[in-house]
């Protein structure tokens, strides 16, 4: 199975990047994660129904055929790391991949939010989309973590 991330911008920090390598190397064969990212679309005087479409289809383009597709909404689903965990464990049991889709400045296309197998939230609180990343493979780590029993996740 393959979890994909598809991120909404292109540029992050030097310590976001660091971050992301060193928990994506630490995943298991057998639950590759990947990150990929599609351009922003650019602002200027663009309507944001112009702005979403522009970056669904990009979206939609780095989204491999079949994969469920998990929309990162600030009106998702609140999940703990274990409920993230159990999650995980039913992705792998039913799916062949696993998109989850970070918006960009201005969110996801609602049509595409709506169209979403599932919608889940990351915090309350509004986070820089590099911290975002960040902390999304983290919690899917973590996951595994507790799914493998490994001892990485502590309570």
């Amino acid at each position: 199975m393959k979890l994909v991330i598809v991120a909404v911008g292109q540029r992050v920090p030097d310590w976001a990047q660091t971050a992301w390598d060193d928990y994506a190397k630490r995943f298991p064969h057998e639950l590759r994660v990947e990150l990929k990212t599609v351009k922003t679309e650019p602002r200027g005087s663009k309507t944001l129904e112009t702005l979403h479409a522009a970056e669904r289809a990009r979206i939609e383009g780095a989204i491999a055929k079949g994969s469920r597709i998990v929309a990162l909404d600030e009106r998702g689903e609140t999940l703990t790391t274990a409920g993230l965990a159990k999650r995980l464990k039913t992705w792998q049991l039913e799916s062949d991949d696993v998109a989850l889709v970070i918006g960009g400045p201005d969110g996801l296309d609602p049509a595409f939010r709506s169209a979403a197998h599932e919608r889940i939230r990351l915090s309350d609180m509004t986070l820089p989309h590099a911290f975002a990343r960040v902390l999304l493979v983290e919690q899917l780590y973590r996951a595994w973590s507790i799914n493998a029993n490994h001892p990485y996740h502590r309570e």
